[in-house]
């Protein structure tokens, strides 16, 4: 990796996405913040920036190819490098099997499979440009890692990220690339809050009800902080993880073991 080091993070403007590209600023990265919603992550850009970091916002539907290939192109020009791409962004909704729509598959695949897709493409792209290896990253879920009822659409998408991940770690280790994924459990983000919502609606429960039916079963007894999730890809971000390749590190707090 270059001295001058490069982080694109996809989602970055709430919740998980939001700490991990805090935290990439913090190990040093120069980092670009990707959202459909300009607004929310020049906010978190600016903070960055604010605390002395080196941030830049861009908005790109990560479903779109063509718009994630622009984000990638517009970072390497701006920070001149490319090393790490966090594909982060995703899209969860609770669907009962029977209740799964056409519309539902299409657009959680869109986002959560297809992103990691083209965002890997332009990566490659990207660290070929520079002459070197590099790192990606993706998000998958403990719902990717052990099927959860109700979750019929999202479940399926990260599996299937586990896959790619796989896949393409095999594929990319003779350029010096590392493909690896993490799979945070119950996170305290806006998104969880809304799955619990949707979940404890579905039983004509309350949201704390909702909330009490993923906490349960957690060996360390709590809800995830979006910093325990960000720890963790600082480390496949960083040198330390040179040698890890293809895997999927769980950090649920020790809901599954595999």
């Amino acid at each position: 990796m270059s001295e001058n080091k490069v982080a694109l993070v996809t989602g970055a403007g709430q919740g998980i996405g939001q700490a991990i590209a805090e935290r990439l600023s913090k190990d040093g990265f120069k980092v670009a913040l990707v959202g459909r919603h300009i607004e929310k992550v020049q906010k978190v850009a600016d903070e960055i920036n604010r605390n002395g970091g080196e941030a830049i916002a861009i908005k790109a539907d990560v479903a779109k190819r063509d718009e994630v290939f622009a984000a990638v192109k517009e970072t390497k020009e701006k920070f001149n490098g490319f090393d790490v791409i966090v594909n982060n962004a995703g899209v969860a909704p609770t669907t009962p099997i029977m209740s799964v729509t056409e519309d539902d598959m299409n657009w959680t695949w869109g986002i959560n499979v297809n992103g990691i897709v083209w965002g890997t493409q332009a990566a490659v792209d990207a660290f070929k440009e520079f002459g070197h290896g590099g790192k990606i990253i993706n998000a998958t879920s403990q719902a990717g890692v052990q099927g959860n009822a109700n979750l019929t659409a999202y479940g399926s998408t990260k599996f299937a990220i586990r896959g790619i991940t796989q896949t393409t770690a095999r594929e990319l280790a003779e350029f010096g690339i590392t493909v690896n994924a993490f799979a945070p459990g119950i996170v305290k983000t806006p998104m969880m809050e809304d799955i619990a919502h949707e979940v404890s609606v579905n039983a004509g429960k309350d949201d704390e009800w909702g909330m009490a039916q993923f906490s349960e079963g957690i060996a360390m007894g709590r809800l995830s902080e979006p910093e325990d999730v960000a720890n963790v890809v600082s480390f496949l971000s960083s040198e330390d993880s040179n040698y890890v390749t293809g895997q999927t590190l769980i950090v649920d707090g020790g809901m599954v073991f595999s």
